[in-house]
């Protein structure tokens, strides 16, 4: 399905509905994964924000939502957790874009944050990618800290009962000792896993990626997020990379400004999905990760706030 017709016009108020977009009507969800909680007085649980720049397009969504202070508490600490595995520059759409994640900081810090720290497991070097992504800089400006993200001393064992193949994993204590997390990746093509969004992004948070590409990589996507989900999931489909994950050729990024904003890790993947134009079934571990427990990928068992910039 083209993207143009990803989103779906909604009975939302007349504040909320503005969009001539649609999903399609069904995305069955199995018969054993959760059910959101509803949403108290019909807010929405989920915003889809189009045709604007990213920051715009942010606050607009996360004001949907009752704003950052639905998500962070004065005192609380924050981990962000963007997607800046490649030494890229942001107009080839391989890193979230900076001035999203700078905006995350700084709305964390205005209601009150004690601390917002910021990091990826990066796949080039680390610190040529934090800094020439533009996130570095960004989330600085901000009054957030980048800690490392490819030093093992910054990881700890865990196990996971639940998970189906990744019980036991080292991960990133930062991700684990902070009180809120904010995990915000780009929207994109994976060679291996088809889609880079939400759930992918967790393989960022893991020391041994190699371990999950060898052991069935869909299901330890969906496992990996058990060990913590993030509290607030914002997919940064600004621009897009066809041909992923790493990028380098501008004739790969497309750019249909959309952000995606929800708790529901499950939703706003099935939803990056069809802006990317693939059909659930492309991206097994939606799936998987509904099984889990982790979310639904049904829009219509959500209320989705669909917004212009």
């Amino acid at each position: 399905m083209d993207r143009r017709e990803f989103l779906k016009v909604g009975a939302m108020t007349a504040a909320l509905a503005a969009v001539a977009s649609k999903l399609p009507a069904q995305i069955v969800a199995p018969a054993t994964a959760a059910e959101p909680t509803p949403p108290k007085d019909g807010a929405p649980d989920v915003a889809v924000v189009r045709n604007g720049e990213p920051v715009a397009m942010f606050r607009k969504g996360i004001e949907a939502l009752g704003g950052m202070a639905a998500f962070v508490k004065p005192g609380q600490s924050v981990c962000v957790k963007p997607n800046i595995g490649w030494d890229r520059a942001p107009e080839y759409a391989a890193d979230t874009n900076p001035d999203l994640v700078g905006e995350i900081v700084k709305q964390c810090l205005a209601v009150g944050a004690s601390k917002v720290e910021v990091f990826d497991h990066t796949c080039h070097n680390w610190v040529n990618s934090y800094k020439n992504s533009g996130i570095r800089d960004a989330v600085e400006a901000a009054g957030g800290v980048m800690l490392p993200g490819n030093e093992q001393s910054w990881y700890v064992d865990r196990e996971e009962p639940r998970a189906v193949v990744m019980k036991n994993a080292k991960i990133h204590k930062t991700l684990l000792e902070s009180d809120i997390v904010i995990n915000v990746p780009i929207c994109k093509n994976h060679g291996g896993a088809r889609l880079t969004a939400i759930l992918k992004n967790w393989m960022g948070v893991v020391w041994d990626r190699r371990w999950m590409h060898q052991n069935n990589m869909p299901q330890s996507i969906a496992d990996s997020y058990l060990y913590r989900p993030a509290d607030l999931n914002i997919l940064d489909a600004y621009r897009i990379l066809l041909r992923g994950p790493q990028g380098g050729n501008l004739d790969d990024v497309q750019n249909p400004k959309y952000i995606v904003i929800s708790k529901d890790p499950v939703v706003v993947d099935a939803m990056g999905a069809r802006i990317m134009g693939y059909e659930l079934k492309d991206v097994p571990y939606i799936a998987m990760a509904e099984r889990l427990g982790l979310g639904v990928a049904d829009q219509e068992k959500h209320v989705v706030a669909r917004l212009e910039a």
